[in-house]
């Protein structure tokens, strides 16, 4: 009797493994851009004619490839990348799988010509999976893959592709992608006779942004940067008012790889939470840089799918990365004239009308017409200039005179943003102070609320509350942060624990770390009557500067607002 069991031939194999990786003819392109880029190309030129379906070409000045390696690199899973599965932990490169020129070649007429320095090429052509010609033609350092006739040996997967204008579309997202991700790198994209895109190379990721999406919207973006744990995020975001229907414009990259991801999704969304409206996105242009370890990109065929061994800490950047930097350029409350929630702003060429409610900082989040970005920003540090305490008023507020004009801080909301960035790790080399208590006290709550505590029990250490377990519903409390000695600590953990509770059991791990920052600065912090010393006025102002975000507490209200001596001038009629 015959076996029904048999090894399916190399053919066969590479087409099948097609069906995963080359998709539609922008997946060739992606697979094609990733494998000059490792080859470290600063130049890479894509003609498309007739949206891939006659040909795809990508032209590089990268490495190349020896007469040997072009034919290794043409049998399955043969790599450059790694050398043993070791290698997958720590993958720094953007291919590793040694899929894609095989498996492209199993469905086209693949030609590729390719030379390690000036002295000559090697030519060679695939037809289908069977390699019809070797040769050495004239030519220098660097690698040129010309795919014609996509999919016409599998009319199946041909009769699939979309329109040209859908196809075209897709690759020309392909390409922006890696754009972002690449901005020292010159890419062209060419759809027949048409330069679709050039991007200049220059390393700038302002410039790149604007080669994929125009000056316009360029100009109007802020930079944000931050560094939490290990994991640095850094780009650009567009302001509240600049957001679209999808999240198209929300590019994300991870140690230079284009990816999708729902921790970065949702640490985006969090940071413009209350800021844009519903259903609509911002736009972000963000890179993440992390140590390769932390991260595992072999999740899925297309690498574009990641996931992150500490997920709060990757969120907790992004977010805090995106808040502070919208607050450092140019978004400074201001005691400019406001009538009933009214506010009038002065743009150049002309003048806008921008309504806040009452009880909104009079902020300008909608000067679409500001000086380039690296005029723009504000750092709070100019407002020290000069500064002097003036007095305290209503025991609230501080006033001060700076260089610039008189500068009202609400002393509460003040010390919550600096305690804040102590707790959640954001004031760099500073640690929470905890005191321990003489002998431990016991604190009952209830049984849900237990539950949820006995899993923030790390996160309450943190920020310097030591509970154990005492019981189902009790916990020994050992110590508290010391800035909550002389405060009602116990109070504080009941509502934190509510605020668990009212979450349902849906709230997020960063969530509920948020929370935990966020109200034990509050409860720690001075308050509105207490009275306060020049010296005591002076540290905080000075605490305050040093913090990432000095404009808006952790619940977003403002925390100075300042009157300009040009707008004090112009009050009493002096200029």
């Amino acid at each position: 009797m015959a076996s029904r069991v048999a090894v399916l031939d190399p053919l066969t194999i590479n087409q099948i493994a097609a069906g995963e990786v080359v998709e539609r003819p922008a997946s060739v392109i992606k697979e094609l851009i990733e494998n000059a880029l490792d080859a470290g190309a600063s130049r890479i030129e894509i003609q498309i004619d007739e949206a891939g379906k006659s040909l795809l070409q990508v032209k590089d000045d990268g490495c190349g490839m020896s007469r040997e390696e072009v034919t290794l690199a043409l049998q399955r899973h043969a790599t450059s990348k790694i050398r043993g599965f070791e290698d997958l932990a720590v993958v720094s490169s953007l291919g590793f799988r040694g899929e894609a020129l095989p498996s492209i070649a199993s469905v086209s007429r693949l030609t590729i010509t390719t030379g390690t320095d000036d002295s000559g090429r090697t030519r060679c052509s695939v037809n289908f999976g069977e390699q019809e010609s070797l040769e050495i033609v004239p030519g220098s350092r660097g690698t040129d893959v010309s795919v014609e006739g996509l999919f016409a040996n599998t009319p199946a997967r041909f009769k699939f592709l979309k329109s040209e204008s859908s196809e075209s579309s897709a690759i020309a997202d392909v390409v922006l992608k890696y754009v972002l991700a690449f901005p020292n790198v010159a890419f062209t994209l060419r759809f027949g006779e048409l330069a679709a895109m050039r991007s200049p190379g220059d390393g700038d990721l302002l410039s790149a942004i604007t080669a994929v999406w125009g000056k316009d919207l360029a100009r109007a973006l802020a930079e944000v940067e931050t560094e939490i744990a290990g994991v640095k995020a850094y780009g650009f975001v567009g302001p509240p008012h600049i957001n679209k229907p999808t999240r198209a414009h929300q590019q994300l990259f991870v140690n230079r790889r284009p990816v999708r991801s729902k921790t970065l999704y949702a640490s985006i969304d969090a940071a413009f939470r209350s800021l844009t409206p519903e259903r609509r996105y911002a736009v972000a242009v963000v890179h993440i840089s992390i140590d390769p370890s932390e991260i595992d990109v072999n999740v899925s065929p297309t690498k574009t799918e990641i996931k992150f061994h500490r997920d709060g800490q990757v969120f907790d950047a992004v977010r805090l990365a995106i808040k502070s930097g919208l607050m450092q350029h140019g978004l400074m409350p201001s005691a400019a004239p406001s009538f009933s929630g009214v506010s009038l702003h002065s743009f150049q060429g002309g003048g806008a009308l921008a309504v806040h409610s009452p009880v909104e900082p009079v902020v300008d989040l909608f000067n679409q017409h500001a000086q380039p970005l690296s005029d723009s920003k504000f750092p709070f540090s100019d407002l020290m200039l000069d500064l002097k305490v003036l007095a305290q008023v209503m025991n609230t507020f501080i006033i001060a005179s700076t260089r610039r004009g008189i500068v009202v801080i609400d002393q509460h909301v003040a010390h919550e943003r600096v305690l804040y960035e102590q707790l959640c790790g954001l004031k760099r080399g500073s640690a929470v102070e905890v005191q321990h208590l003489l002998s431990p006290e016991t604190v009952e709550f209830e049984k849900s609320a237990a539950m949820r505590l006995c899993e923030q029990l790390g996160e309450l250490e943190a920020v310097g509350f030591r509970l154990e377990p005492f019981g189902a519903q009790s916990f020994l409390l050992r110590a508290i942060p010391a800035a909550a000695a002389n405060k009602d600590y116990r109070s504080l953990l009941i509502e934190v624990a509510d605020e668990l509770v009212a979450g349902g059991g849906r709230l997020k791990p960063q969530n509920a770390r948020e929370k935990i920052w966020i109200m034990s600065a509050c409860r720690m912090a001075v308050k509105a009557g207490d009275p306060l010393s020049i010296p005591e006025m002076e540290r905080l102002i000075a605490d305050l500067a040093e913090t990432e975000n000095p404009y808006l507490c952790p619940h977003g209200r403002p925390i100075t607002v300042t009157l300009t001596f040009d707008e004090l001038m112009r009050k009493f009629k002096r200029t």
